[in-house]
Parts: structure tokens; C-alpha cells; sequence
């Protein structure tokens, strides 16, 4: 048997301590990220970056991604309910992970990125029974909720898997036009 044929047979590598590395960087940045912010500046006070457009801030956000359910009538049911949601939604991801995880694939990263940043912000509601948010963002008269380091991976590894699931459906309907 020639060597190309034995690799042509043989199992691709093993992916899944690379994708939960990739888990374990975004927390470590998340961390990092929101451990600087607190030392540094005071709730409530920013740093101007680019005027008009971009700020480090310091903000504690008891609510939900973008500060929903801040304004809840019963504050600490909401952080439960929400640390709950996001335990099961980490074991549900890290064990998609765990079982399917062995190709590096955009899903995979996607779910990587989703579980960091999900850990992150979970990591905060335990501790701290909030959230630092501390990235601000204006684009012309529109202001975006304040965010952080987990709140990025885990919309950047939501978009992943939109844009992979679209790529994945339009294969298809190209093969039939072959």
C-alpha cells in the first residue's frame, strides 16, 4: 500500500482541543478585557477613543445582552432565569462540541466563539450578580448598547453559523444546476 493511499484512509485529526483552546481564549480576554476596565476606570466614566464614534466605558449591566430586562420588576429572579439559560445553553454547545467537533469548520468555530463568550458573561452573573460591559459604539445618531469581549464572540459566532447555513443551503441547488 502506498503512502498516499494510507492517508487518503486515515482519520483527520482530532479538532477538539483546538476549538476549546479557542473557547479558553475568549474567556481569557474576556476576563482580562473586563478586570482592566474595572481597575482602571470608574463606573459610570469612559475613555474617548475616536470622538462621536467609539468608547471605553465602564458599565455594570444586570440585564441581558444589549441591557435588556434591566428595568425588570424582580431583578434577581431575571438573574437567575438568565445564569440558568446560560448554563444550559453552555452544556448544550460544549456538548455538540465534544460530539461533533472534530473538523475545524466554520460551525465548529462558531460554537467555539458562542461558548467562550457565553462562559464569560455566566463567569460575571455568579460573581458579581451583573455584567461589565465596557465598549460603546456610535455610528451617526444611532448608539449601541454597551458590550464586551463575550458579547462580541458570541455575536460573531451567531453570524458564523447564519453565514454557514446559508452557504450550506445554496450548495445544494448548485450541484443540480451542474
Amino acid at each position: 500500500m502506498s503512502q498516499r493511499a494510507s492517508s487518503a484512509t486515515a482519520p483527520a485529526p482530532d479538532r477538539r482541543l483546538w476549538l476549546l483552546l479557542v473557547s479558553a481564549i475568549v474567556l481569557l480576554l474576556d476576563r482580562l478585557t473586563k478586570l482592566w476596565v474595572s481597575a482602571r476606570i470608574p463606573e459610570g466614566d469612559a475613555i474617548v477613543v475616536i470622538r462621536h464614534v467609539f468608547r471605553i466605558t465602564h458599565v455594570c449591566n444586570p440585564g441581558a445582552a444589549f441591557s435588556m430586562f434591566t428595568e425588570s420588576a424582580r431583578p434577581e429572579l431575571t438573574r437567575w432565569i438568565l445564569t440558568g439559560f446560560s448554563l444550559v445553553a453552555a452544556a448544550i454547545v460544549l456538548f455538540v462540541i465534544l460530539r461533533f467537533g472534530r473538523r475545524l469548520t466554520p460551525t465548529t468555530i462558531a460554537l467555539a466563539l458562542i461558548l467562550g463568550g457565553t462562559i464569560g458573561n455566566v463567569w460575571d452573573r455568579l460573581r458579581f450578580g451583573l455584567v461589565t460591559d465596557f465598549l460603546e459604539v456610535h455610528i451617526v445618531h444611532y448608539h449601541w448598547p454597551d458590550f464586551n469581549v463575550a458579547d462580541s464572540a458570541i455575536v460573531v459566532g451567531g453570524i458564523l453559523l447564519v453565514l454557514d447555513a446559508l452557504r450550506s443551503s445554496s450548495e445544494p441547488s448548485k450541484a443540480a444546476k451542474s
